[in-house]
Order: C-alpha cells, then sequence, then structure tokens
C-alpha cells in the first residue's frame, strides 16, 4: 500500500481517496483529513507557517490550490492590467473614477483567475507534481481532494471569473473570453516545448490589451502591442528565473523549460530579454505620448530587473525565488510611473 512518511507518522493514501459522503457539495469538502496507524485523526493540508493553516481545516486544500498564500502570481497577471488601464486613461483625459474602477474590478479577475490558472496547471500535472520536490506537496499531488473536487472548485472560479468579465463592454468580453485557449493549453506545452514560459507570457499579459479596451471601448493596436510584447519578454525573464528551482527534478521528470534551455548562458539570455521587455515598453509610452515620470517608472523598472541579474544565484532554490518576487517589482514601477502621469495630467 503506497504510503506517505510525514511528521505525525505513515499515512495512507488509499484511505485519503476513501469520500465519507456522498453528491457534489460533499465530494467539495470531503477529503481534508487521514488516519494514522493508530487511528488518530489528522490534517493532510502541506505543513507550513502560512496564514491558510488558521483557515477552516476543509478549505485549506482549496486555498492552497490557488495559491492564495502566495499573492506574487496574483500581482504579475494584475501589473499589465493597470498599466494598460492607466495609459488608455491618460490618453482619453478620463476622470478618475474610470480608471479606479476598473482596477477594482481588474484586480478581482487577477486573483480569482490566477487561482483558476494554478487549478487547470495542477489538474494536468498531478502525476508530474509528484516527481518534482517543491511541487509534491501541492494538494492534487498529495491526493488531498479528487480531480473531481478540482472540477466542482474550478467552474466556481470560472463562474466568479465571467461574472467580472461581464462588467465589461463586448469588445473586451470577447477578447477577455479568447484568453481560455491559452490559459487551458499552457500547462501541455512543458511537455511538448522549452517554452512553456512564452506561452504563459501571452496569456499573463493579455490584460495589457483588456485594459485598455475597457477603459476605450476598443484596443489601440499601436500602443498596446508593443506594451503586450514587453510584457511577454518580462515573463520569460521572471519565469524563466522561476523555472530554475526545479531544473535537476525536470530533467528526471521529462519537463522542459527556457531554464534548461537557457542552461549556463541564462543570466546573459535573461539580460537580454530584460531590455527587450523595458525597450518595448518604452516604445508603447512614446507612442501613447507619455512623459517623464512614466519613463522614470520604466527607468526604475530596468534598475530592478538589472538587480535580480546581478543577485540571483540559478543554482540555489532560494535565491531563484527571491528573484521571482524582485521581477514583480519591477511591474509596479511601469504602473507607478504610468499612474505619476496621469495624475500629473489631472492637475
Amino acid at each position: 500500500m503506497l504510503a506517505r512518511q510525514c511528521s505525525f507518522g505513515r499515512v495512507s493514501l488509499r484511505t485519503s481517496l476513501r469520500l465519507s459522503r456522498s453528491g457534489i457539495v460533499n465530494d467539495f469538502f470531503s477529503l481534508t483529513s487521514v488516519r494514522t496507524s493508530s487511528n488518530k485523526v489528522v490534517s493532510i493540508s502541506p505543513a507550513s507557517s502560512s496564514w491558510v493553516e488558521r483557515m477552516p481545516l476543509r478549505l485549506r486544500p482549496y486555498m492552497y490550490l490557488t495559491r492564495i498564500d502566495k499573492p506574487i502570481g496574483t500581482l504579475l497577471l494584475f501589473y499589465p492590467c493597470t498599466w494598460s488601464i492607466t495609459m488608455a486613461a491618460y490618453s482619453l483625459h478620463t476622470p478618475v473614477t474610470t480608471p479606479l474602477v476598473y482596477t477594482v474590478l481588474f484586480g478581482t479577475g487577477a486573483l480569482v483567475m490566477r487561482g483558476a490558472g494554478c487549478t487547470i496547471n495542477d489538474m494536468w500535472d498531478q502525476r508530474l507534481d509528484r516527481a518534482v520536490e517543491r511541487t509534491r506537496e501541492r494538494p492534487l499531488a498529495r491526493d488531498d481532494i479528487t480531480q473531481r473536487q478540482a472540477l466542482i472548485f474550478l467552474a466556481g472560479q470560472l463562474g466568479i471569473g465571467l461574472g467580472v468579465l461581464l462588467q465589461l463592454n463586448w469588445y473586451s468580453i470577447l477578447l477577455g473570453a479568447s484568453s481560455l485557449s491559452v490559459v487551458t493549453i499552457y500547462p501541455l506545452m512543458k511537455r511538448i516545448t522549452h517554452w512553456p514560459q512564452a506561452v504563459l507570457g501571452l496569456a499573463f499579459n493579455w490584460g495589457a490589451m483588456l485594459g485598455w479596451s475597457a477603459v476605450a471601448g476598443a484596443v489601440d493596436w499601436h500602443v498596446c502591442l508593443p506594451l503586450y510584447a514587453g510584457g511577454v519578454c518580462w515573463t520569460l525573464v521572471y519565469d524563466s528565473i522561476y523555472a530554475h528551482q526545479d531544473k535537476k527534478d525536470d530533467v528526471t521528470a521529462g519537463i522542459r523549460s527556457t531554464a534548461l534551455l537557457f542552461g549556463t548562458q541564462s543570466r546573459l539570455i535573461l539580460s537580454g530579454l530584460s531590455a527587450s521587455s523595458m525597450s518595448l515598453i518604452t516604445l508603447a509610452g512614446y507612442l501613447n505620448d507619455q512623459t517623464a515620470p512614466f519613463f522614470l517608472g520604466v527607468s526604475l523598472a530596468a534598475a530592478q530587473l538589472a538587480r535580480v541579474l546581478i543577485r540571483t544565484d540559478f543554482d540555489v532554490r532560494e535565491s531563484c525565488w527571491r528573484g521571482f518576487v524582485g521581477c514583480g517589482w519591477s511591474g509596479f514601477w511601469v504602473w507607478a510611473g504610468a499612474l505619476g502621469d496621469y495624475a500629473f495630467g489631472l492637475l
């Protein structure tokens, strides 16, 4: 019988898969504890000091599934939305309520859809995650919840996401819905190409177009295309750093990534991608007639990326994680620059 050694003794995974109740609602909440060899019932949530551990026991696997305790992923999805929302508001001289409302809407959407993306990813990768040290404690990999429970939960996430999307104009609704195909196929890419980070970039930066269309009613392609391309290059930087955390396990598991593709040339290649990202975002600002505050923000973003690439040790997992999180600050500085420009325009 397959078993796992934990701090509380040996836990039967087969036992954990026996549902105590039937029906959709009970399926959703049933798998939250197992029995040890001493017949003691214990939690099967991952050992962690996360605030999620203070939540009700039955909710924990679903909260870990969404990575809600690691907000950096939500921010990386959110920032390209803020760039385009603020740049569109600047270009159209909208009242302050316009970017404020859309920033709140897109923030909510980023939180929900990042969680949905994690659910989709983990449903695809349940077996692969068991072969990677960093991911083998994820709820699906641990059999804390079943594929059926995850699917029911995903339906709820997508329902909330649809509710947010329906607050936008029809052009934006169709544009936003079209991103789901990219989100869905992303987990498959790591099995067939060394460029899954590029596919993630296509999905994670959709907001660089969607934010503009939400404010303006349609995408201004001559501004949004370089902004989107710059965001994709930015994603290649931070997600390649992220992928370096697992490169040893990935070889064994048959997972492909730009971290393995770039290898010892990662710092040089990621420096080039960082320069491309900042250049393309600068071009988008130039085409949108942005002024000094915007370009100051982009300069600070570039300095942050340079700092990350200088300090990151690609062979040390903790250093890669710090570098990954540090890349998020570059996205913030671009937004701060756009906000500064917009604020000065209101004066």
